[in-house]
Parts: C-alpha cells; structure tokens; sequence
C-alpha cells in the first residue's frame, strides 16, 4: 500500500503524487489531451459550474447508492473506465484495477489497448466489460465478438470517436510515442524515476517480455515496438452499417462510447445498442469538443429506454450525483484510478474507489436522498 495513503483524502491528490512518481513522457501520455487540452480543462470548468439545490429534514438513515446495470446489481454508480497502456503505467494495472472492481462491486472495462491479455482479466473478474474500436470487416468482428465472449466479458463497449489518432503534441513534447522509440532523452527520464523504472518498468519485463497491445484483434498481438501500433485506432471506414454487424454478433449488453450528439443517440437506440457513453473520450481526441455534462440532459431525452453512462473529468462525489441529476445511470472515472495503481496496485485502487463511494454517501446524504433513482427527481443548475 502506498505509504502516504492517509494524507490522500479525495482523488485529486493521487494525481499529485503520480506526477513525481511517473517519468514525465508517461505521466504526460495519462493526463494530457489533444492540441492545446482546452477540452481536458473544459470538462473540470463544466462540471465546477453547476450547482445542486438541497432538500432538508428528509429520512437519509437508510441512503443506499447502489445501481443495477444491464440486469446487475452494482455498489456504487460509478466504475474504472478502460484506459490503453495501463501496465505501462503501473504494474499489472489491468489486473489490479479488475480485483479492486471486483472487491468492491463496481463494473470495470478493460481497454482493448491494454498489454494485459482479455483472457487474463476474463478470470479475475468474470463478467467484467471490454472496451474497444473494430476492423470494418464483417469476419474481423464475429471473430472479435467471439473472442471477447469466450473470455467471459457481459458488455461490449464500442469506442466510437475515434475515425483516426488525434494530435497528441504533449506526447510528442514529453517523448511518448507509440510504436514506442526509446531516445537518449527518454531513457534519462526513466532512469530519473528508479521507483517508477523499477517497481513496474522492470517487473513487467520480468513478467511479460517485450510488452504487446493485445487485444485489436482475434489473434495478433503486435509488441510496442511494432508500425502496427500506428493502427491501435479507430478506423476512418467504419460506420452505422458495422455496428449493425456487431449488434447481430455480439449477444451481451453493447454500448456505443463517445456519443454528444443527440442524433447519434437516437441512432445508436434505432440499431439496437442497449447503453451509450457520453463522452469526449477524457479530452484526448477533438479538442474544443463540448462537454458530456453539458449535453448529458439533451442525449437522455432520445435514448429511450437505452443505459445512458457518461465520462470526462469527473473526481469527486459532487461529479458524480451531478451526472446522476442529468440523468445518467453511472459515471466513468479513468485517470484517478490508473494513478492509484502506479502508485501502489491494488491497495492503492481499493482506497480511491472507497474515497469516492464515502464521498457519495455523504453527498447523497446532504442532498436529501436514499437512493441513486430519487436523485433523477432533484434539480441542480
């Protein structure tokens, strides 16, 4: 456990400690966003903007947050949103962040990007959900949709924003590039971390050799080092017509991640997908892009009956009943948590996760509500 776990009182503060801890062209690859990360910055102003009206002298002894998804019951709405490179970050961050879920009974989305093969995690925590972009080829996404499922995942999360990479200058500032090229700079820069250089850079050479993107594909596996990489991306083809193919093979929940536009919602809703992701995938890719809180209201009200979740800049307890008001059933949270894991694995996770459920809790609590369901009822401006 990290030592300094009981100066850390909110999620913000992991960030702090990840920043000394991490080389600085890792840490830059985490946190950063595209362009000038006006939207990075966006998502935290939209989200501070709004304000919640209270209701007083209500029975609050019984407050529960506990949500259900797509038939399961979950503790808490919120869940660790999938993040490509985790164990680079951190060591074996993907599976530490799928035991710390599991544990506390909150969903966790394994990032097709991740080193960490989908089967492995399919076993430590069953039932768990993949996140992933798909070649617009027909044979490519029965053989996706059958792998995934064979690995015991419930949920197919499509990520949709993604036609082609954005641009990342603070990657190519920090020297972070993928297929990842070490320089005369990089390596000082890891070797001016020892923690970070030994505690997960070795260890995962240790465990894994050359790490490789593991999950793009029903069978390859291209190393870090590999041109392949270029592709860990969306594909400009895709469109409508593959997730229509992807619905017909893909049998478990399917959720389409990077939705703004109303329109996009009710499309998504036309082709049979049960849940959307809000979102504008953290700020890393159309900079300047609108708030998912600020549209969160306007895409409810053409999904129907679909699950509505929603991510990009949320911290805090406030963050999340916020989203919950606007109507969203849970709430993606992604940095915090992978900064939890490089800091100290699955202790560390454990900790964040129960920081922002007792923030939750008492938020809830202060707004006069027992459960997640009568937050829909209250107002916030």
């Amino acid at each position: 456990m990290l030592r300094s776990a009981s100066s850390i009182l909110n999620l913000n503060d992991f960030e702090h400690l990840a920043r000394r801890h991490l080389p600085r062209a890792i840490f830059g690859y985490v946190a950063g966003g595209a362009d000038d990360g006006a939207t990075v910055r966006h998502n935290l102003a939209a989200l501070a903007r709004i304000r919640t009206i209270p209701r007083v002298l209500r029975d609050v002894s019984s407050c529960s947050q506990k949500i259900t998804l797509f038939g399961q019951e979950y503790a808490s709405p919120f869940m660790i949103a999938p993040m490509g490179a985790s164990a680079v970050v951190g060591y074996d961050a993907d599976n530490a962040m799928a035991r710390a879920a599991r544990a506390a009974r909150i969903p966790y989305v394994l990032s097709a990007n991740a080193i960490t093969p989908m089967e492995e995690i399919g076993r430590s925590y069953p039932g768990c959900w993949f996140a992933g972009y798909q070649k617009p080829d027909e044979d490519n996404i029965r053989r996706m949709a059958a792998r995934v499922a064979d690995s015991g995942f419930s949920a197919y999360m499509l990520t949709a924003d993604v036609a082609v990479g954005s641009n990342r200058e603070n990657n190519k500032r920090n020297g972070y590039t993928m297929p990842f090229r070490p320089t005369a700079r990089l390596v000082a820069d890891m070797i001016g971390h020892p923690s970070w250089l030994y505690k997960t850079g070795w260890r995962t050479l240790r465990q894994r050799g050359i790490p490789a993107i593991s999950n793009i594909d029903p069978v390859a596996r291209p190393s870090i080092f590999s041109r392949e990489i270029n592709a860990v991306t969306g594909y400009p083809s895709f469109s409508w017509k593959h997730v229509e193919m992807l619905r017909q093979h893909w049998r478990g929940a399917l959720i389409i991640k990077g939705i703004l536009s109303p329109h996009d919602a009710r499309l998504a809703r036309e082709l049979g997908a049960d849940g959307i992701v809000v979102s504008n995938h953290g700020g890393r890719q159309l900079d300047c892009a609108v708030s998912p809180i600020d549209v969160l209201s306007a895409v409810k009200a053409e999904s129907a009956d679909m699950t509505v979740l929603v991510d990009s800049g949320f911290r805090r307890g406030t963050d999340v009943i916020k989203a919950l008001m606007r109507g969203a059933s849970a709430v993606l949270v992604g940095r915090p948590f992978l900064y939890a894991a490089c800091l100290g694995g699955e202790a560390s996770i454990r900790h964040a996760i129960g920081l922002l459920q007792r923030e939750v809790h008492t938020d809830m609590s202060l707004m006069g509500v027992s459960s997640c369901e009568a937050l829909r009822e209250e107002m916030c401006i």
